[in-house]
């Protein structure tokens, strides 16, 4: 109905209904940065978590919205990015980046380096869409020498100690 009505593309969403579907661009910029770091000197931050809206300046520097949506993840990458995060972490419902994810031989990845991340993402073992964009995402910002956590809310505590979720390093000791 309302790809006739409004010309809207829709797809189906893994069984959970219909969605639209808007073009996804690379975030280049996070407003309010500034107010970012203010607050991190204070506490930890928790930000960009639903992607962030798409804008862009018109000719009388006007800011615009754009039908698209940005990333949570990439969203979250140009974060760290900007504020100079030492660690980026990003929060899922799962506990650790799997592979084999749901068969008999699963196996939840504790530390891997950015190399055997990109072999897993060459393997297809990440969904595109769920797992897939954090792993990209902790992938860039491992490569710049620091460190990215993929773990669920309840375990944020312990894997910013290293005792929980998944860290991706740009390189590991064996």
């Amino acid at each position: 109905m309302l790809e006739e009505t409004h010309g809207f593309v829709m797809v189906e969403d893994a069984g959970r209904g219909y969605r639209r579907v808007v073009p996804s661009p690379e975030p280049l910029v996070i407003h309010g940065v500034n107010q970012i770091k203010a607050l991190i000197d204070q506490a930890i931050v928790i930000s960009s978590g639903g992607g962030g809206i798409p804008v862009y300046r018109d000719e009388n520097g006007n800011i615009q919205g754009v039908e698209a949506v940005i990333d949570k993840d990439r969203s979250g990458l140009k974060l760290a990015q900007q504020v100079e995060a030492d660690t980026f972490m990003m929060l899922t419902d799962v506990s650790n980046v799997c592979v084999n994810f749901g068969k008999p031989n699963e196996k939840k990845l504790a530390t891997i380096s950015v190399e055997q991340a990109k072999t897993y993402v060459a393997e297809g073992q990440f969904p595109a869409g769920s797992m897939l964009p954090k792993i990209e995402a902790a992938i860039q910002f491992a490569e710049m020498g620091k460190e990215a956590i993929i773990c669920s809310l309840d375990d944020a505590v312990e894997a910013l100690e290293g005792k929980a979720g998944t860290r991706i390093l740009l390189n590991v000791e064996q």
